[in-house]
């Protein structure tokens, strides 16, 4: 569908929302974090590098929102007794959960296929599809206890049309779009929580410029400025809406 880089929201769009991002250290977690943030959100801030997150914690209590919260986790090594913990203690800590942004991800390698290591195969799978799973069958409870909850997958292009020499990568994202359908038809008759997928689009971040080194980032609209259509899909403007594919920029020419 397509994206939403004109919406404009209201100051206070996320106020009174507990909202969790993962790979929320740097990058677009990072961006979204601090946006989720500046609009209201009580932000859970979780991330294998504490430094990182402490960084993001600490610009956000400087900018006079709400407090955040971290949660460090590393997605490699986490199975699913990490992911109920976890959830026990968002409910203590929050009673509820209003937001989750799956965001951390990894890249494998752009290689063929018949060269592509299988121990890298299952890492990427790991952190791309399995753990995020994991996550949000644990976290579904806190979800439902919320009034209008938002789950958001960050596929890819190469998720919705498979593309030579991503492996790993590209699969893992059709596996992520997969799971956001079958999830979603599980929730049609539970409308308080909406799931769906968000292709950030060629973004200046690590990540692609570990896949495209030849490229000049600053062709590249930055992680800040595809944040419209993260706000959209995490507050009430698109309340009922579920079991979509979005884009967060328009095709590049």
């Amino acid at each position: 569908m397509s994206c939403k880089i004109d919406y404009r929201p209201i100051p206070n769009l996320l106020a009174d929302r507990v909202v969790l991002v993962t790979g929320a250290g740097d990058g677009i977690g990072r961006a979204a974090a601090l946006s989720y943030a500046r609009h209201g959100a009580t932000v859970i801030l979780l991330g294998r590098t504490i430094d990182k997150l402490e960084s993001v914690y600490d610009e956000i209590e400087e900018a006079g929102c709400p407090q955040p919260a971290i949660f460090p986790l590393n997605f490699e090594g986490a199975v699913l007794a990490d992911f109920v913990e976890m959830a026990e203690t968002l409910e203590k800590e929050f009673g509820r959960l209003d937001g989750l942004l799956h965001n951390a991800g990894l890249l494998g390698r752009i290689t063929p296929f018949d060269h592509y290591p299988p121990e890298l195969w299952e890492q990427v799978m790991q952190v791309n599809v399995n753990g995020p799973i994991w996550m949000t069958q644990a976290l579904l409870p806190l979800l439902k206890q919320s009034e209008d909850a938002s789950v958001i997958f960050t596929s890819s292009s190469v998720g919705r049309k498979g593309r030579a020499y991503w492996g790993a990568y590209s699969v893992s994202k059709f596996a992520t779009e997969g799971f956001m359908e079958v999830l979603a038809d599980e929730l049609v008759n539970q409308p308080q929580v909406r799931v769906n997928t968000l292709n950030p689009g060629a973004t200046r971040t690590q990540m692609r410029r570990s896949a495209y080194p030849g490229e000049d980032p600053m062709t590249l609209r930055s992680a800040e400025d595809i944040m419209p259509t993260y706000l959209w899909l995490m507050g009430p403007d698109s309340q009922g809406i579920s079991g979509q594919k979005f884009d967060a920029q328009p095709p590049r020419q």
